[in-house]
């Protein structure tokens, strides 16, 4: 089972630096602008319907009646990592689909300051992504812990809720980091503007209903939480004393 999660870790992971490569206009053989192909209205369709499915998938899968479902049928120790194998098939997909649709949003030329700038923000935003996956447990987040710990017989223990680093001033700091690197462009095309809009908003709804599940987990501790910290921009609420034990 270890040995399937590693496979489900390498394929999610190398499709996140698919990803990452496919909006950085930096590698042309890679990137989701192009020739367009399929009419303007068959273009967003499809596009929308790329995201809509990657998505779902992420919002059925993360869900607790699934994860009951899951384990009715399988080891419960690879739920996760089998989350990561289906979110890294459907990346993938939705990175080599995206249906080039024109225009011109933005250019800036390296010769422009704000050209550096955007690359600053972009590798930023991508930064930001990594490292709060490790804040919180990098190889738990992508299935690893739980059936190495299942290999050495080890029962597994539930991630302790802490604030610390990003998370002090934004609830989701990875999520703001994706936004963050998908929007930090030189070249921003009607094709790139679409993918930037679609990810924001699977970002945004994702947070909220993975705010139910954290609400129901740790309870007023993360209420508490929710109230005084952004979800993602950071100091657009003003800080109330905490009253909560976060490490917790």
């Amino acid at each position: 089972m270890f040995t399937y999660s590693i496979v489900a870790y390498t394929l999610g992971f190398a499709s996140i630096l698919l990803w990452i490569a496919s909006v950085s206009d930096l590698v042309p053989e890679l990137s989701i602008d192009g020739t367009p192909e399929l009419p303007l209205y068959l273009a967003i369709l499809k596009n929308f319907g790329l995201i809509a499915l990657f998505g779902l998938q992420h919002s059925i899968m993360a869900r607790r009646s699934f994860k009951t479902f899951f384990a009715r049928y399988f080891p419960r120790h690879i739920e996760r990592s089998t989350f990561v194998l289906v979110s890294g098939v459907l990346l993938t997909i939705m990175v080599l689909e995206w249906a080039p649709m024109g225009g011109q949003i933005w250019q800036i030329g390296p010769d422009n300051p704000f050209y550096l700038l955007s690359y600053v923000l972009f590798f930023a935003g991508w930064a930001i992504l990594f490292i709060s996956s490790f804040l919180i447990n990098h190889f738990d987040l992508f299935g690893l812990r739980q059936t190495y710990l299942e290999l050495r017989n080890h029962p597994y223990t539930e991630l302790n809720f802490r604030v610390y680093s990003f998370y002090k001033y934004i609830r989701h700091p990875l999520y703001a980091g994706g936004i963050l690197g998908v929007w930090a462009t030189p070249n921003m095309t009607v094709t790139h503007l679409v993918f930037a809009i679609g990810i924001t908003a699977y970002f945004v709804i994702g947070a909220k209903i993975e705010e139910k599940d954290l609400i129901s987990d740790f309870g007023d501790n993360y209420l508490d939480y929710k109230r005084s910290t952004p979800m993602l921009v950071p100091f657009t609420k003003r800080k109330k004393k905490a009253t909560i034990d976060y490490a917790k």
